[in-house]
C-alpha cells in the first residue's frame, strides 16, 4: 500500500547520537509531504480528466458507431432506390415498347384497309366514269337522230297550219 502525506508526516525516526540534523530532516520531510500531496492531486486530478476524457471517448465511439450504421443503411438504401428505379425504368421502357409496337400495329392495319379503300373508290370511280361515258354516249345519240329533225319540221309545220288558219 502507498504512502499517505499523513504517513510521512507522522513517521518518526530513532534518535542516534552522530544522526542527521533533526530540523534538516524535518524540513526535507514537509517539502517531501508537500511535493506527495501536490503529486497525489495531480494524480487525483489527472484521473478525473482521463476519466471524462473515457467517456467522451466512449460517448464518440457511441457516434462513430452509430454513423457507421447510419451510412450503412444509407448505402443499402441508396441500393435499393438504385435497383428500385432500374427496375422501374425497364418496366417502363417494356410498356413504351409495347405502346410503340400496338400503335404501329394500329398504324399498319390503318393503312392497308385506307390502301384498300383507295382501290376500292378507284374501281368505283372507273365503273361510274364507264357508265357516265356510255350514258352521255347513249343521250349524245337519242340527241344526234334524225328524229329529231322530223320532229321540227313536223312541228313547225304544224304551227304554221295553225297561224295561218287563225288569220
Amino acid at each position: 500500500m502507498p504512502l499517505t502525506p499523513l504517513d510521512i508526516h507522522n513517521k518518526e525516526f530513532t534518535k542516534s547520537w552522530r544522526g542527521y540534523d533533526e530540523d534538516e530532516v524535518n524540513e526535507f520531510l514537509d517539502q517531501v509531504i508537500k511535493d506527495y500531496e501536490m503529486v497525489i492531486r495531480d494524480k487525483k486530478d489527472l484521473q478525473e480528466k482521463l476519466n471524462q476524457l473515457e467517456e467522451k471517448l466512449g460517448h464518440f465511439t457511441n457516434i462513430e458507431e452509430t454513423l457507421n450504421k447510419s451510412i450503412l443503411v444509407a448505402q443499402e438504401t441508396a441500393e435499393e432506390v438504385k435497383n428500385s428505379a432500374t427496375k422501374e425504368s425497364k418496366l417502363i421502357i417494356k410498356e413504351a415498347e409495347k405502346n410503340a409496337d400496338r400503335i404501329i400495329n394500329e398504324a399498319l392495319s390503318k393503312s392497308r384497309r385506307i390502301s384498300i379503300e383507295v382501290e376500292e373508290l378507284k374501281k368505283q370511280a372507273k365503273v361510274f366514269r364507264t357508265r357516265l361515258k356510255m350514258l352521255v354516249e347513249a343521250q349524245l345519240e337519242i340527241v344526234q337522230t334524225d328524229d329529231w329533225d322530223k320532229l321540227f319540221s313536223e312541228e313547225m309545220s304544224e304551227e304554221l297550219e295553225l297561224v295561218e288558219n287563225k288569220s
